[in-house]
């Protein structure tokens, strides 16, 4: 997809305003505060690619507004989008997969950009997809894939899955399952975890007993997405087997532990303005807005048309501190990007590993490929 840029004498004031659309989840019981999650999350990221994006425009005659909309649990979300959307056409989401299909579903809605900035669900990159819809957040396939290749390249080839009882365990274990068929793995056995007890004081005695009768395996995945019970499994297993998904070597957009290719001077930059590290949902925002700062800035042009085109052109490169520049995937709209690999303390990997080859690009070695993702709405625009 060819995108002309204009010549820099042609150059004129442009103005983009965004706006940021929460729809809060509401809080389930947890069996662990350990990881509360920030008041902030997501909104954060968004506010500090805001300022980068000021900043770059300062220069250029193009100037950024950021309006933060927050929606109740218990509220409809489709009237704030919709007077969202008459103020702009651009909204960066973070709700549920059900939330954003209805918002990009709605006739104000048609002809706008807008980015899936928490949504893991390899739906939404699939036959759901939207062709209004981008994603910045990696996919679940994406990062399963991440973890597949280092198991592969580890010759962890027998695996075995602990998977919690909530929904969101589910998709992720089934993103897991897909990822070792995928890369020639097999899961020799699933246990699902159904203690609802706090796991402080009873992981020594219960853990053993519970992974004493998994098959023999190289790898124990954990689907704990809430991280209720996957940080007690680690050294408490039956057999000692290194762990990893939701615990142990993990799959991640970002993390405090990548600091390589000036990924420091944005955690610090972060630090600075929210007093916290930076979260995947912050990293996902701040791309969003951060990639309609670089397509503004390259064609000088606020319409959606031609900042939607130029987003998912061969020209589009957004520099995302993961050492490979980040561009969408034209056939569903997900930002290729790298998956950093870590432990709670350190960077292990970061994936596409070394010798996962692809005829494209390696970062699709990650998630769905054209021919795997069956989303069909982006070959009609």
């Amino acid at each position: 997809m060819g995108v002309t840029l204009p010549p820099v004498a042609v150059w004129a004031d442009v103005a983009v305003s965004v706006t940021w659309l929460r729809h809060a989840e509401a809080p389930r019981p947890v069996l662990s505060n350990l990881d509360p999650i920030p008041q902030d999350r997501g909104r954060a990221g968004a506010e500090l690619a805001l300022r980068d994006n000021q900043t770059t425009g300062r220069f250029l005659g193009q100037t950024y507004e950021l309006t933060v909309v927050e929606v109740a649990p218990d509220d409809d979300l489709l009237p704030a989008a919709r007077a969202a959307l008459a103020q702009s056409p651009y909204l960066v989401l973070d709700a549920p997969t059900a939330s954003q299909l209805s918002i990009a579903d709605l006739a104000e809605a048609q002809g706008a950009i807008l980015f899936n900035a928490s949504s893991g669900d390899t739906a939404l990159r699939a036959d759901s997809c939207r062709a209004n819809l981008l994603h910045t957040m990696p996919s679940d396939a994406m990062k399963a894939d991440a973890l597949m290749q280092f198991a592969r390249k580890k010759r962890w080839e027998n695996l075995a899955l602990i998977e919690g009882a909530a929904p969101q365990d589910a998709a992720w274990s089934q993103a897991l399952r897909a990822s070792a068929a995928k890369f020639g793995m097999s899961l020799k056995g699933e246990k699902q975890w159904l203690f609802d007890a706090d796991m402080r004081r009873n992981a020594a005695q219960e853990v053993p007993l519970f992974t004493q009768d998994l098959p023999k395996h190289d790898l124990l995945l954990i689907s704990d997405v809430a991280n209720d019970f996957a940080r007690y499994i680690a050294y408490n297993t039956w057999e000692p087997r290194p762990v990893a998904g939701s615990e142990g070597l993990m799959p991640v957009a970002w993390a405090p532990v990548v600091e390589q290719w000036g990924a420091a001077q944005l955690h610090s930059r972060f630090h600075d303005l929210a007093g916290r590290d930076m979260t995947p949902h912050d990293y996902a925002a701040w791309a969003a807005i951060r990639a309609l700062g670089e397509a503004v800035t390259r064609t000088n042009a606020g319409d959606a048309d031609t900042l939607r085109a130029f987003l998912l052109s061969d020209a589009f490169e957004l520099a995302g501190f993961k050492g490979r520049p980040l561009s969408f995937r034209p056939w569903n709209g997900q930002l290729r990007q790298p998956i950093p690999l870590v432990t709670r303390a350190a960077l292990v990997a970061q994936a596409p590993l070394e010798g996962y080859l692809h005829a494209r690009t390696e970062l699709d070695t990650l998630g769905l490929d054209q021919p795997e993702s069956g989303c069909t709405r982006f070959e009609q625009e």
